[in-house]
């Protein structure tokens, strides 16, 4: 006979397992600022799986007995939200010498394990996998059969209880056969394959990661004993790490542009790693004293054609001041399971991704032209193709990466998405341009990025800092009301975008049926045909599939969305060309554009009433004003060498 619960004994026992799970999670120790006395961990990756593109793990975790919990990584550095793929943790085993330890899932927390350890029992050993994602749907793909890259926060699990810096770590890594690889970790000694690092942190660990390949290249930025600066090259084919002489001289003048700018250096010694590869995935990630950098396989051999990505590498490397040397304070977290807090990415990223664009000007890695085409772009996307500032601020968008990390929100010119960081560099412009005027030329954002980020010259601890500390720099160099400005532009709904700062620079935005450059390079990498600025349509060049449509534009009028397939223009077959022909034909006419569309199975014919022609986004000069853009671009370095540019 089946035994039926009264829905009061049901409860009951819900509320009671309710109860348990929360006590098991106030289980977890909190963080302390103590040494792990047990001593130092041991990691070893074995990276040579690479038809399976797994990495097999095995760990050494000196313990005492008791209740014990081990951490995976979840809240990561750089992507400012819990994306620790704990779901690529396979395989895990615990034992203590010959003995197997069961280890149980905290009921709340998934990024914790708990296990219970004997008497006498002074380590305990982890054998595990990381399976690397085999396709862009599943994650960042980390290995192929020519690159990888090695996250070690990915690839451990680390005692609960105590800060990151206070668990030092000794890392080991086995590479395929005869790979070459880069990291800012020190190495103690490479054996064939095998490589042991010098112990440290868990901190540092986790901000070292580390690239390898079988096509690899190591040049040096600049070679001063003190903190030397390298570019580590790896690629596909030995063929797309062939650099130019003046390519490399771009490069070299971005860390001499970033010694004029910052006056100091908060690094022993500072690795690019450069991924110059079609199938690794596309990454720009900041560390202390390195950055990831995933480019396209043609970064340096169709250089003319790929100069969006060109301001990756300076952006990365300012974060090396702003991020990782100088952090918002409530980025400051003791490890990696305490959330963090991203209230300032304005200024993390935003500001960032301004020097970012300013560096690649100043290097020559961009050419002034291209670096004006850029900013036209963005003063285009924020003035009339994003709808949704009118119901979200710029400080709001700082929690996108926590709501949704991967931003494919099919309307995000309604939703909005991490617009920190292109909207930034608009108020950071203005900063800039609005500090010029208000000291009669005599300072700008440069005195601020010496005076905030260039303080305790040498040093490598982070420094935190609040909204506080940020506008007493500001006044520090003109006194004015920071505060409200900075609020009115972060906190404030339009509907126009922040473009004062564009027309205090000698600048205004206009549209002609000419490509923007910056563009053209974006339409390139995505080989997609951008609309977005005349129509409200981004398609693909490839298929004809809608990549993009902007809210309230003549295409979201027209019902199209991502997804649909633009199957004929005007009664004849879809190609990119034709449809940019029938845009430029519709201009100042009577008739629609009639688009074919296939939305699943079925298939419909809708009008495009749009008559305003091509519309691409650049920047003219306003006759009788100063030119502070172009003064913003000019190199700073003692001696400038000029770049090849875009």
């Amino acid at each position: 006979m089946p035994v039926r619960l009264c829905a009061w004994t049901l409860a009951v026992l819900l509320v009671s397992a309710t109860l348990q799970a929360y006590a098991d999670a106030r289980a977890i120790p909190p963080p302390r600022d103590v040494p792990y006395a047990p001593g130092t961990l041991a990691l070893h990756v074995d990276a040579t799986d690479l038809d399976h593109r797994i990495f097999r793990v095995r760990e050494t975790v000196p313990v005492a007995a008791g209740p014990m919990v081990l951490f995976y990584p979840k809240w990561l550095p750089g992507n400012h939200a819990p994306t620790g793929p704990v779901a690529l943790l396979q395989g895990l085993t615990v034992t203590a010498g010959p003995a197997r330890l069961e280890w149980r899932r905290d009921p709340v927390d998934m990024h914790a394990f708990h296990l219970d350890v004997p008497r006498g029992v002074r380590r305990i050993d982890l054998e595990f996998q990381f399976t690397s994602p085999v396709d862009g749907a599943q994650g960042r793909m980390t290995m192929t059969p020519d690159l990888l890259g090695v996250q070690w926060e990915k690839m451990l699990l680390y005692p609960a209880g105590y800060h990151a810096t206070r668990i030092p770590v000794e890392a080991s890594l086995r590479l395929p056969p005869g790979w070459a690889y880069g990291t800012a970790l020190e190495t103690l000694a490479r054996e064939g394959d095998e490589v042991r690092f010098r112990a440290t942190s868990l901190e540092t660990l986790v901000d070292s990661p580390l690239f390898a390949g079988r096509h690899a290249k190591r040049l040096a930025l600049d070679a001063r004993p003190d903190s030397p600066v390298w570019l580590n090259v790896f690629g596909d084919r030995a063929a797309l790490i062939e650099v130019s002489d003046a390519q490399l001289a771009a490069h070299r003048n971005l860390v001499a542009e970033c010694d004029a700018l910052f006056a100091s250096r908060h690094f022993a010694h500072y690795d690019f790693l450069l991924a110059a590869s079609d199938n690794f995935a596309a990454v720009g990630l900041e560390h202390h004293q390195s950055s990831e950098n995933g480019v396209p396989a043609g970064y340096f051999t169709e250089w003319d054609d790929l100069g969006e990505y060109r301001d990756l590498l300076p952006h990365e490397m300012t974060h090396s001041w702003n991020g990782k040397f100088r952090r918002p304070a409530g980025l400051m977290t003791p490890n990696y399971n305490v959330p963090m807090q991203n209230d300032l990415l304005w200024v993390y990223e935003g500001q960032t991704e301004f020097w970012g664009d300013v560096l690649a000007a100043r290097s020559g890695l961009w050419t002034p032209e291209f670096a004006r085409e850029a900013l036209a772009r963005f003063a285009a996307e924020y003035q009339y193709q994003r709808p949704g500032r009118t119901w979200r601020s710029l400080a709001d968008t700082t929690r996108q990466p926590i709501i949704d990390y991967a931003g494919d929100s099919p309307f995000v010119s309604w939703a909005r998405d991490t617009d920190y960081y292109t909207e930034g560099v608009l108020i950071w412009l203005d900063v800039d341009t609005r500090l010029r005027a208000l000291t009669g030329e005599r300072g700008s954002l440069d005195d601020f990025a010496r005076d905030f980020f260039g303080v305790q010259d040498g040093r490598i601890a982070p420094l935190p800092y609040t909204l506080d500390d940020v506008i007493a720099a500001l006044n520090r160099i003109a006194p004015y009301d920071w505060r409200s400005f900075l609020s009115a532009r972060t906190e404030g709904h339009g509907p126009d975008a922040p473009l004062e700062g564009l027309a205090r620079s000698g600048w205004r935005l206009t549209f002609s049926s000419e490509p923007n450059a910056y563009l053209a390079s974006n339409e390139t990498r995505k080989k997609q045909l951008n609309l977005a600025d005349s129509a409200g349509l981004v398609v693909s060049t490839e298929d004809g599939i809608v990549a993009g449509v902007v809210w309230g534009s003549a295409a979201f009028r027209a019902g199209l969305v991502n997804g649909n397939e633009l199957v004929a223009v005007n009664g004849r077959e879809f190609s990119p060309d034709l449809l940019k022909e029938a845009v430029r034909a519709a201009e100042g006419g009577d008739r629609t554009i009639e688009l074919l569309v296939k939305n699943y199975d079925t298939y419909r014919t809708v009008q495009l009433d749009w008559r305003g022609g091509l519309r691409y986004p650049h920047l003219e000069r306003i006759e009788g004003t100063p030119d502070r853009l172009s003064a913003l671009f000019a190199p700073r370095r003692a001696s400038a060498r000029a770049g090849p540019g875009s």
